[in-house]
């Protein structure tokens, strides 16, 4: 039982290090996350703290936090096109980002990792 909890103690640790001292490849580019948001007007629907005609960006980081599927689920909403419900009831397919290049995966993942990082 010591050994266990000594290799769960270690793990824990080694994952915090990791955690802490990994490069920052894999950090949000804030900037280019909110440029490909202006880009495609995101910000008309959406903002950080404030209900528009779309959730702020806040409360969709709060409705996924703790999630295994945030991302992926994001991903898809931002890329296929589906129905996004409004306050009013009415609903409209969402505008699916666009990229330069175009479909540029790390750029729509970045911009979904800082939706989620609200």
């Amino acid at each position: 039982m010591v050994s266990t909890s000594r290799t769960v103690l270690v793990g824990l640790a080694t994952a915090t290090l990791a955690a802490v001292f990994v490069p920052s490849a894999w950090a949000v580019d804030v900037d280019a996350a909110k440029a490909l948001a202006r880009q495609n007007n995101c910000f008309k629907c959406h903002a950080v703290d404030k209900d528009k005609d779309g959730p702020a960006y806040n409360k969709v980081a709060e409705k996924y936090r703790g999630k295994a599927n945030a991302e992926a689920r994001l991903i898809e909403h931002v890329t296929s096109g589906e129905k996004a419900k409004f306050p009013d009831g009415h609903e409209e397919e969402h505008k699916i980002v666009k990229t330069s290049p175009p479909k540029d995966m790390a750029q729509i993942k970045n911009l979904v990792e800082w939706i989620l990082s609200q």
